[in-house]
C-alpha cells in the first residue's frame, strides 16, 4: 500500500507562490510515476502535471504552463509543486497521485493511490 500526505496549502494573493509538498510513503517511491490534480468547488478533477519516476520527463496542463513546477526527490520520498504567478482561478483542492510507472499519465482513473488534499486559496 502506498500513502500520500499532501502539505502547504493556504491562502495567497493572486500573482503569489506556494509549494505544496507531497510526502510519500509504504512502497519503493521511484518505482512510481506522480501526478498533481486539483479540484474547483462544482468542477471535476483535473490534470494539472505529472512527473516520471526519475524526474526526466514532466507535463502540465496548458493552464498551469509557464507558472507551475514539479519535481521530486527521491532521497526524500516526495514530489513537489511549484506554484507562480497564481490567480483565482486556480483556487481549488490539489491531490497528489501515484501510479506504478508507465507512459500515460492524463487521466485520475489510473493513479490508484491519492492523498487526502490540499486546499489552496487565491484572492484577487
Amino acid at each position: 500500500q502506498v500513502q500520500l500526505v499532501e502539505s502547504g496549502g493556504g491562502l495567497v494573493q493572486a500573482g503569489g507562490s506556494l509549494r505544496l509538498s507531497c510526502a510519500v510513503s509504504g512502497r519503493t517511491f521511484s518505482n512510481y510515476r506522480m501526478g498533481w490534480f486539483r479540484q474547483a468547488p462544482g468542477k471535476e478533477r483535473e490534470f494539472v502535471s505529472t512527473i516520471s519516476w526519475s524526474g526526466g520527463s514532466t507535463y502540465y496542463a496548458d493552464s498551469v504552463k509557464g507558472r507551475f513546477t514539479t519535481s521530486r526527490d527521491n532521497a526524500k520520498n516526495t514530489v513537489y509543486l511549484q506554484m507562480n504567478s497564481l490567480k483565482p482561478e486556480d483556487t481549488a483542492v490539489y491531490y497528489c497521485a501515484a501510479r506504478l510507472n508507465g507512459a500515460s499519465y492524463y487521466y485520475s482513473s489510473e493513479y490508484p493511490y491519492w492523498g487526502q488534499g490540499t486546499k489552496v486559496t487565491v484572492s484577487s
